[in-house]
């Protein structure tokens, strides 16, 4: 099988590091071109430098990490470091500074260049962070969606409440005008959001069987979702947290794992009580025609049968 040629656009995040990681470990299947960089979680200098944090702990210091957008479309920036540590990946254990460049062109750039160089159809953009680098990539360059095969992102919520707002989740409420701008940009859109994210929970038995593997990785990988899990546990109840971000990759890798609903998808950016909300056209009682597939759906257990896996190969 011919790998899927992918550029994963990310703000890590310890779920971006664990996604970023599946990716690496993937070259059968994923093609990675690129890693682009957008301010969501912590602020760009900090998302960029711990995409590069990965790649080496991946052994991949060459792979490209391509710093964007510094902040939203239209609102300020808000970010996460309740969730995710001053850093970003707080409980890693990674040197702070990266054995690897940046990359000097900016992110915008590499997508706009790496699509118009692709066939039709050929690239896998897989946003995990904010939506502002692809929107804006569409923007200064709308001929590159025909050559997109998919926009498979973690972001939104589509039958439940929001994580950031009561009605809206981080990722699209962060930057909701890029989020309206790639949902009406006619390229496929699959949509990872709360209601499948939070059915695939870090339980102290899969914390268990990350840590058997017994690398750097591993070790690594452990101690960035015991300080992430903390606080999900505290504010939900659950055993552990919602690993988000690597629900992209695993689809990528095993569909099968999931299940969704074709819909049409939309973006609330006028209302304050409601910015951000993504609505799920779910019993299609608009008759607009279906622009996404959101998935609802995962066999848990098979995803984190799959996480071990790949962090195993590392």
């Amino acid at each position: 099988m011919t790998p899927r040629p992918v550029i994963i656009d990310c703000d890590p995040g310890q779920d971006d590091a664990v996604a970023l990681l599946m990716a690496l470990a993937s070259p059968e299947s994923l093609k990675v071109l690129g890693i682009t960089c957008v301010a969501g979680n912590v602020p760009l200098d900090l998302t960029q430098r711990n995409a590069r944090r990965v790649c080496v702990l991946a052994g991949r210091p060459d792979m490209p990490v391509f710093a964007g957008c510094p902040r939203p479309l239209i609102r300020p920036l808000g970010t996460a470091e309740a969730v995710h540590g001053q850093t970003g990946l707080d409980g890693s254990g990674l040197p702070e500074e990266p054995a690897m460049p940046l990359q000097d062109r900016h992110a915008v750039d590499f997508i706009i260049d790496t699509c118009l160089s692709a066939e039709d159809g050929e690239i896998t953009l897989c946003p995990l962070g904010p939506l502002t680098n692809i929107a804006v990539a569409i923007v200064k360059a709308p001929q590159i969606v025909p050559k997109i095969r998919e926009i498979v992102f973690m972001g939104g919520a589509a039958l439940g409440p929001g994580n950031r707002t009561p009605m809206a989740e981080f990722n699209i409420v962060t930057d909701p005008h890029a989020a309206q701008v790639v949902f009406e940009s006619g390229a496929p859109l699959v949509m990872f959001g709360l209601d499948v994210t939070h059915t695939v929970i870090t339980t102290p038995a899969r914390l268990d069987a990350i840590r058997a593997i017994g690398t750097p990785v591993a070790a690594a990988v452990t101690g960035m979702l015991t300080f992430y899990d903390r606080h999900d546990i505290e504010r939900y109840g659950d055993p552990g947290a919602p690993l988000h971000d690597p629900c992209v990759i695993a689809w990528l890798l095993k569909p099968e794992l999931f299940r969704g609903k074709d819909v049409h998808l939309a973006v609330e950016t006028n209302s304050p009580l409601t910015m951000g909300r993504t609505v799920a056209d779910w019993w299609g009682v608009t008759g607009n025609a279906p622009n996404a597939t959101v998935m609802d759906r995962a066999d848990s257990d098979g995803f984190y049968a799959l996480v071990v896996d790949r962090l195993s190969r590392l």
